[in-house]
C-alpha cells in the first residue's frame, strides 16, 4: 500500500515543482534578463531565427513566375485546373439563379431562365422523400422555403451551387485517396501527418497560397473549400474499408474477384452506410467553409455574413447566418438519410408508375417554366411576400445594450481583472527556453520520452519562427476559453445526459451552435462587448461549447447499468452516484469532449483575430491581407504545432485513464 502512495505523492510533487518553478520565471523573467543583461532569455536571438517565411513566399513566387513543366507553365497549368472546375460551377450557377445567356456584357441575350423558385422547392422535396419519407421531405421543403420567404434565395442559389461542385470533388478525392491508403499501408503512413495538419493548420493558413496559385475568385475558393472539407472523407474511408467483415472479404476471394472488382463490387458497396457519414461531414465542412472563402472571391451567403460583418449589421449578419444554418439542416438531414437507406423493392408497371417522383418534378419544371413567361413570381418570390427579420435583431441588439450595458461592462470587467488578465501575465512572461523544456516535460510525464522529444522540438520550432510572443498569447486565450466551456459544457451534458426531456432541448441548442457559421458569432458579440480579448473569448466559448456537452452526455450514458445497479445496492445516493461512480466512468469521453473543445477553440481564435486580437490567429489574417503566403504558413504550422501536441497529451490522458478503469 505504500508504493502507490509514494508514486501519488512524486506525481504531485512533480505537476506542483514544474508549476511553481514556471510561475516564478515567468514572473520574474525581466528581472532575470535585467539582471544578467541577457536579451535572449526573454526572445529567441534574432540571428537563429529561421527565415522559413521568406524561402515559402521566394518558393511560391518562383513556382508561379518561372517554373515550366514541359511546354506550360506552372500557372498554366493551375489556370487550367481552375477552368475545369469553372465549367460545372458557372452551369449550375446559370441553372440555380443567373439563367442561360448568349453573348458578353451589355450584348448578352438570355436564351433560357434558371429554374424557378417553386421548381428548386420541388426537386429538393423529391429527393428527401426518395431518401426517407414525407416527414424529411416537408422539412426540407421547409428549409428552402425559408430561404425564399426571408429573401435570402439569390444568396443562398449562389452557395448551393458552391456545394454541388465542391461536396462530389471532395467525396471522389477522399474515397480515392482512402482506398489507396486501405491498400498501401506505407501510402496510409504518409498521409496520416499530412491528414493531422490539414484539419489543425487555420483555413486562412493556406487560403495565401490558393490565391497565388489560382487568383481571386469563387474558383479558389473552391479549391480551399474541398481541401479543408477532404481531410475527413480520407479518414472516414479507411474506416470504412477496415469494418468491412472479414467473411465478405474471404467469400470474394473464394468467387476468384480480381483487386478492382473486389474493391467495387464487395468492399465499396459494404461500406456505403458509414461511406455516407463522411459525405455527412464533407458537406457540413464545405458549408463551414463558405464564409472563410468569401475572403478570395466567394460570393453567396458567406459573402452577406463578412459584409455584415465588416459593416457591423448585426441584422443582415443574423439572418444570412441563420439561412446557411437553414440550408445546413436540410443537408444535413438529407445525406443523412442516404446514409441510412435501405434499397427498395423494385417496383413493376410503366416507367412513370416506377418514376412517380421524377414524372412529378419534370411536370413542374416544365409547367413552372411555361407559367414563368407571364406570372413573374413564379419564376422569382414576390418581393412583397418577402419578410426581413434584420430590424428586429438590431433592435433586439440595440435594446440589450441600452438596458443592460452596466452589467455586461461589470461583468466583462471582473472576468478580465480575475482571470484574463493574470492568465495571459502568467503564459507571456514565460521565457522561450523554459517554455520548451516545460511543455517536454509535460508531454514526456504523461505519454513517455519520445513525445515529450518530439513536443520539445515543436515549441523550438515556434521559438526559431519569431513567434514565441504570438503563441502565448494563443495558449492563454485558448486555455481560458477551454476551461470556461468545459465549465459550462461538462454539467449541461450531465444534466442533458440524466434529464431527456432537459437533454432534447440541450442538445438541440448545441446542434444550432454547431451549424451557426464561425463568423456569425463574432456579430452580436462585438456588437455587446467590442473588440478585444474578452469579445475574442466569448465568441470560441460559444463556437467549442458543442464538443464539451456532446462526449459528457455520452460518457454519462455509456456507463454499463449492471455497475450503476452495483452502486444502488451498495446505498449510493444519486450525488455519490454521479462523482463515484458515473464520472469516473466517463472521464476517457470526457477528456475527448476536452480535446474536441481544444482543436474548435483553436480553428476559431484565427477568426477572432477580426476582433482585435494579437496571437498567432492576427499574423495568419495579416499574412491573408498582404497576401504573403510565407507568413501565413509559417504562422498557420504555429497554430497547428499547438494543436497537434495538445491532442497527443489529451488523448494520451485518455487512453491511461481507461488502462486504470480496466475499459
Amino acid at each position: 500500500m505504500q508504493t502507490p502512495l509514494r508514486h501519488i505523492t512524486r506525481g504531485r510533487l512533480f505537476w506542483l515543482g514544474l508549476f511553481a518553478l514556471t510561475w516564478l520565471l515567468s514572473h520574474y523573467s525581466f528581472q532575470l534578463y535585467k539582471l544578467l543583461d541577457a536579451r535572449w532569455i526573454i526572445r529567441f536571438p534574432k540571428a537563429l531565427q529561421l527565415k522559413l517565411d521568406t524561402a515559402i513566399s521566394d518558393f511560391l513566387n518562383w513556382l508561379v513566375n518561372d517554373a515550366h513543366l514541359g511546354l506550360l507553365t506552372f500557372r498554366d497549368l493551375t489556370r487550367s485546373i481552375a477552368s475545369l472546375i469553372e465549367m460545372p460551377y458557372q452551369f449550375l450557377r446559370n441553372l440555380l439563379i443567373e439563367g442561360f445567356q448568349s453573348g458578353l456584357g451589355d450584348s448578352a441575350v438570355q436564351i433560357a431562365p434558371s429554374l424557378s423558385w417553386i421548381a428548386v422547392i420541388a426537386t429538393v422535396v423529391a429527393i428527401a422523400h426518395y431518401a426517407r419519407d414525407l416527414g424529411l421531405a416537408l422539412l426540407v421543403g421547409g428549409c428552402f422555403l425559408y430561404l425564399a420567404v426571408f429573401g435570402q434565395w439569390d444568396s443562398a442559389m449562389i452557395t448551393l451551387a458552391s456545394v454541388l461542385v465542391a461536396v462530389p470533388i471532395g467525396a471522389a478525392g477522399g474515397l480515392g485517396l482512402g482506398i489507396i491508403a486501405y491498400r498501401h499501408t506505407w501510402f496510409d503512413k504518409l498521409l496520416r501527418p499530412i491528414l493531422d495538419l490539414m484539419q489543425t493548420v487555420p483555413v486562412f493558413a493556406y487560403l495565401v497560397p490558393i490565391l497565388i496559385l489560382f487568383g481571386f475568385g469563387p474558383v479558389a475558393a473552391l479549391v480551399a473549400t474541398v481541401i479543408y472539407a477532404m481531410p475527413p472523407m480520407i479518414r472516414v474511408t479507411i474506416l470504412a474499408l477496415k469494418s468491412v467483415p472479414e467473411e465478405l472479404v474471404e467469400a470474394g476471394r473464394m468467387m476468384g474477384v480480381t483487386r478492382r472488382q473486389m474493391t467495387w463490387k464487395v468492399l465499396v458497396p459494404t461500406a456505403i452506410p458509414t461511406l455516407m457519414v463522411g459525405v455527412n461531414q464533407v458537406i457540413m465542412l464545405t458549408l463551414n467553409m463558405v464564409i472563410i472563402a468569401s475572403m478570395i472571391g466567394a460570393g453567396g451567403l458567406g459573402f452577406d455574413v463578412l459584409a455584415s460583418l465588416r459593416k457591423l449589421d448585426i441584422g443582415g449578419g443574423i439572418e444570412a447566418g441563420l439561412a446557411i444554418v437553414v440550408m445546413a439542416i436540410a443537408l444535413d438531414r438529407s445525406s443523412q438519410a442516404f446514409s441510412e437507406r435501405r434499397m427498395p423493392h423494385p417496383r413493376t408497371g410503366s416507367w412513370l408508375q416506377r418514376h412517380p417522383w421524377t414524372t412529378t418534378v419534370a411536370l413542374i419544371v416544365l409547367g413552372t417554366f411555361l407559367l414563368g413567361q407571364v406570372a413573374p413570381a413564379v419564376q422569382s418570390y414576390p418581393d412583397v411576400l418577402k419578410i426581413s427579420t434584420g430590424a428586429v435583431w438590431s433592435d433586439a441588439m440595440e435594446w440589450i445594450n441600452v438596458n443592460f450595458f452596466d452589467t455586461l461592462e461589470t461583468i466583462k470587467t471582473a472576468l478580465l481583472k480575475a482571470l484574463l488578465l493574470p492568465v495571459k501575465k502568467f503564459f507571456t512572461g514565460i521565457p522561450w527556453l523554459w517554455g520548451i523544456i516545460a511543455v517536454g516535460l509535460i508531454a514526456g510525464r504523461v505519454a513517455g520520452w519520445k513525445l515529450g522529444f518530439m513536443a520539445a522540438l515543436m515549441m523550438l520550432f515556434i521559438a526559431a519562427s519569431g513567434l514565441w510572443g504570438e503563441a502565448m498569447v494563443t495558449l492563454y486565450l485558448c486555455g481560458v476559453s477551454v476551461f470556461v466551456a468545459i465549465l459550462i459544457g461538462t454539467p449541461l451534458g450531465i444534466w442533458a445526459a440524466q434529464k431527456p426531456r432537459a437533454g432534447r432541448i440541450i442538445l438541440g441548442v448545441m446542434d444550432t451552435l454547431q451549424t451557426l457559421p464561425s463568423f456569425v458569432y463574432l456579430i452580436p458579440v462585438v456588437m455587446l462587448f467590442r473588440v478585444g480579448d474578452f469579445s475574442a473569448m466569448i465568441a470560441v466559448v460559444l463556437y467549442a461549447l458543442a464538443p464539451a456537452v456532446r462526449y459528457a452526455a455520452h460518457g454519462i450514458r455509456e456507463v454499463p447499468p449492471q455497475l450503476l445497479e452495483a452502486g444502488r445496492m451498495a446505498g449510493c445516493t444519486p450525488a455519490q452516484l454521479l462523482w463515484r461512480v458515473k464520472l469516473p466512468l466517463a472521464t476517457p469521453q470526457l477528456l475527448l469532449g476536452l480535446n474536441q473543445t481544444i482543436m474548435l477553440a483553436l480553428s476559431m481564435l484565427v477568426i477572432t483575430a477580426l476582433v482585435g486580437t494579437r496571437d498567432l490567429g492576427q499574423e495568419v489574417y495579416i499574412a491573408l491581407t498582404k497576401a504573403n503566403a510565407g507568413q501565413g504558413i509559417v504562422a498557420g504550422l504555429s497554430v497547428a504545432v499547438i494543436a497537434i501536441i495538445a491532442d497527443r497529451i489529451v488523448h494520451a490522458l485518455s487512453d491511461n485513464q481507461k488502462r486504470r478503469l480496466g475499459l
